[in-house]
This record gives C-alpha cells, structure tokens and sequence, in this order.
C-alpha cells in the first residue's frame, strides 16, 4: 500500500509540474518533423527564401493578431531588444538559410539526423550559460537516441549519400538552433509566448526582406500560383511556425534546455513514420529498432536521479 502511494504522488507530481511541458516538446518536435515534408512540397512552386518569408509573414500575422486579441502582446524593454534582435538572427534568418538552402542539397531524412545532433551539443551551451547540470545517465540517454536515430536514417549498410554543401547549411541551422535556445532562456522569464513568437517571426522578416528582395522577389512575381505549394506555406505558417514554437517556448519555460533539446531526437523517427505513410517509403526491421532505441535514450536521458539531503524534485533551475 506505501508503495502504491508512493507511486501515485510521484505521478500527480509529474503531471502538476512536467508532464504538459514534455508534451509541449513532444508537440514541437511532432511539428516540425512535418516541416521538412511541407518544405519539399512548397519547394515544388516557390524559391526557398520565398517559402520563408511568406511563412514567416503569415505566422507573425496570426501571432499579433492572438496576441492583441488576448491582450497578451508586451512591449519589449528597452534593454531585451538587443535579445530579441540576436534571438532573431539566430532563428529564424541563420536557421531558416541553413535548412531550407541545405533541404535542396540533401534528403529530409539526411537533414532530420543532422538536426538530431542538436541535443548532443546543446548541453554545453545550458552548462556554459545556465550551469545545468548534465549528469552521466543524461548524457548515456543522449547518446544512445543518437544511435537509434542512425538506425533510423541509414540504409542497411549503414551509408548514406549526402551533398557536402547541403550537409554544411544544416549543421550551421544546428549551430544556430543551439544559440538561439541560449538566447530565448533569457527572453522567457519576462515575456510570454505570444510576444516572443510575434516579435521574433517580425524581426526575422526584416532580415531576410533585403535578401529576397535581390535575389528572389522578381522570379516570385513571374511564377504562377501553384496551390499545393502555398498550401504547405500555410501549413508551415500555423503549425511548423506558431504551435511549435508555442510549445518549444512553453517547454523552455517549465523544464529548460537540455531536456527540451533532447526531445528533436524524436523528429527523425517521426519523419520516418510520416514519409511511410505519406510518401509510401519502407519503414523497415532496422528503422523500426532505432525507433525503439531513440525512445529509450529519451527515456533515460529525462531521469532524475535523487541524492541523500536533496529536494525530492530537482530541476537544473528555476525560472
């Protein structure tokens, strides 16, 4: 009987304090695990930076618009606009040229692994900046998603062909998706999702606005409408766009970095899945295991481990 109620408080504790953050990860990855599809799609009618901006303009709209609506827009601190400037450099415009330039180059399940080595560098930048703890069975976690992601991607002779360029663009989308999580940590202790989201998606327009007006905006205005590509543009706009990062910034908020981080190892296994159904590609015995073993890395890397004298619930920090 202790038992059993040792383990119901543990679980009323975790769905109090965790379990809507981690599904918040989980919804972020799930998302954006569908961006690269809708980006390949949208690439089929319109230029990449093209694709960008219009999803951008569309997903700041709908975030002003909630966030006037709700009287939940905040006016930003004189001393945070550098943040927001920095934060909107790093993602979206580096991001966003990194992968939607290097999605030309290579496959999706290719940039979907390079992705998945964002959980595997991060902790660094969350020690260096927020001093989080990374212990062993984190990093074990970490690394063991890693392998089942390679399972995930690879072929049956564990190779895979890539473009050297294409590799180049979305390991500096990584880089940039790790500076800008750095960034943003600063960022959520005072402001709320909306206005993080509207003010980023606002400021990253204005870079890649001088971008696109010399080298795509005149080939955009000869093309002719192509429906199933502006359809993707709006599904990347509302779900890739303004949910995803709704709840990457929600999870951010509740859990931090590093265990928000370790759920993108989750969107090459999600890719798998949705190009098997979607795209009708096999999702093999091999694909199938490292689905297993990511899941049981992430598994692993959430653990908390308790020390005599310390609180029963530990987070690497508090907000």
């Amino acid at each position: 009987m202790l038992q059993k109620n040792y383990f119901c408080t543990l679980f009323i504790k975790m769905k109090n304090k965790d379990f809507l953050a981690y599904l918040s990860a989980l919804g972020a990855a799930f998302f954006w695990s569908f961006s690269f599809i809708w980006f390949k799609i949208a690439y089929q009618g319109y230029d990449p930076i093209t694709v960008v901006i219009l999803r951008l303009t569309l997903s700041a709209i709908i975030m002003v618009a909630i966030g006037l609506f709700m009287r939940r827009l905040q006016k930003p601190a004189g001393k945070d606009i550098w943040l927001f400037i920095l934060m909107s450099f790093f993602e979206p415009f580096v991001y966003f040229m990194g992968e939607s330039f290097g999605l030309k180059y290579v496959s999706s399940t290719v940039a979907a692994v390079i992705v998945a080595t964002i959980p595997l560098i991060s902790p660094l930048a969350a020690w260096f900046f927020f001093r989080e703890k990374l212990k062993w069975m984190n990093a074990a976690g970490l690394t063991l998603s890693f392998l089942g992601v390679g399972l995930v991607v690879l072929n049956g002779s564990f190779q895979f062909d890539a473009s050297p360029l294409g590799v180049g663009l979305e390991f500096i989308a990584v880089l940039a998706a790790i500076a800008y999580s750095v960034v943003l940590r600063k960022l959520v202790s005072r402001y709320n999702t909306y206005s993080i989201i509207a003010y980023q998606n606002m400021i990253g327009i204005l870079f890649f606005l001088p971008v696109w007006l010399t080298f795509e905006f005149n080939d955009f205005l000869q093309r002719p409408f192509h429906a199933e590509a502006a359809k993707a543009i709006v599904l990347l706009a509302v779900f890739a766009s303004v949910l995803a990062f709704a709840f990457f910034t929600q999870s951010i908020r509740k859990i931090g970095v590093n265990r928000s981080n370790s759920f993108i190892n989750l969107i090459p296994v999600f890719v798998a899945i949705l190009s098997f159904f979607v795209l009708k590609e096999e999702l093999n015995f091999q694909k199938f295991m490292g689905i297993v073993i990511v899941v049981a890395g992430l598994f692993l890397a959430q653990i908390k481990r308790k020390k005599p004298g310390e609180p029963e619930e530990l987070e690497a920090h508090q907000t």
